[in-house]
């Protein structure tokens, strides 16, 4: 089995995470203020979110000195599954959010609570709009230099209260035009939970498909088998398994070669397999190749 040392990336990590955090408690904070001031639901369920946000900053920050330690006894495996766990965590967490910011908006409709967000609720939003997006962007950057899934996860928690913070300024401004209508603020807060709430689904998902150990896709597994089947002296592959590691993929696999073959070539042969899939650009940190002898009566297709 071909393995290869992976790169410690928690200081990169951290780093990134820090500035997020800053921006996160910075923007929470105005957020909860002007809603108050402002008397605007849709904004005060918006810094809810970024509270989220905030808390999820110091899960990763956590999580990052934990899942590159290199493997042990216990673990041979390595600890990249906490980077799994950290972005199913922060998908679970911003669904909680939405669920919660939904069942106080639609309290509110219920009891016929009027609200008056006044302007300052709008440019609070908009400032929002415009630090997360390119917290979201900055951050998603960062997690695909180093394939980071907590990062990207990340990323997709800012996009979201990015997102979220749209409504609120429509909100505001239809208050304006229809004055009449009392309603759009608390309209705007049970929209904001429902692209909070699919947000949150969209980060988890992949976390849960690598918890119940989903193999690569099968575009990525095509593409691997042909790379094994191109290496001279290779007559076939077959018994092909791949499982995620964090943003790591194992693959294992049978490959059949001649039975005459010398059991020194045959091991350089499986080598060269091996090498050749570690380096064609799908992360593949481990890479386990298993000799078959060909045997026409028992052979195996692809």
């Amino acid at each position: 089995m071909t393995r290869i040392a992976r790169k410690d990336d928690g200081p990169f990590v951290r780093r990134v995470t820090w500035i997020g955090l800053v921006v996160n408690v910075v923007m929470m904070t105005i957020k909860f203020i002007a809603g108050i001031i402002g008397h605007s639901q849709a904004l005060i369920a918006d810094a809810i979110h970024s509270a989220s946000d905030f808390a999820t900053d110091i899960a990763v920050l956590v999580g990052s000195r934990f899942w590159n330690s290199p493997p042990d006894m216990k673990h041979p495996n390595g600890h990249r599954r906490f980077e799994t766990l950290i972005s199913l965590g922060i998908g679970i967490a911003v669904i909680v959010v939405g669920v919660f910011i939904a069942i106080n908006a639609i309290e509110t409709l219920w009891k016929g609570t009027p609200s008056h967000p006044s302007a300052i609720v709008g440019v609070c939003a908009l400032l929002s709009v415009i630090s997360k997006e390119w917290l979201f962007r900055y951050t998603r950057a960062a997690g695909r230099k180093i394939r980071s899934q907590a990062l990207e996860a990340n990323a997709w928690h800012h996009r979201s209260d990015a997102l979220s913070s749209i409504p609120v300024v429509i909100a505001v401004i239809l208050t304006y035009v229809i004055p009449g209508f009392h309603y759009f603020d608390t309209l705007g807060a049970l929209f904001v939970a429902i692209l909070v709430a699919k947000s949150g689904v969209d980060i988890a998902w992949p976390g849960l498909n690598q918890v119940s150990d989903a193999g690569a896709s099968a575009a990525i597994t095509e593409k691997m088998l042909g790379i094994a089947r191109e290496v001279p002296g290779v007559i076939s592959v077959h018994d092909f398994r791949s499982r995620y590691i964090g943003n790591d993929l194992q693959v294992n696999l049978h490959i059949v070669v001649d039975a005459g073959m010398t059991l020194l070539a045959a091991h350089d042969l499986s080598e060269e397999v091996e090498r050749r899939l570690i380096d064609c650009g799908e992360n593949v940190t481990d890479a386990l190749v298993h000799v078959d002898p060909y045997d026409p009566s028992k052979a195996k297709e692809d």
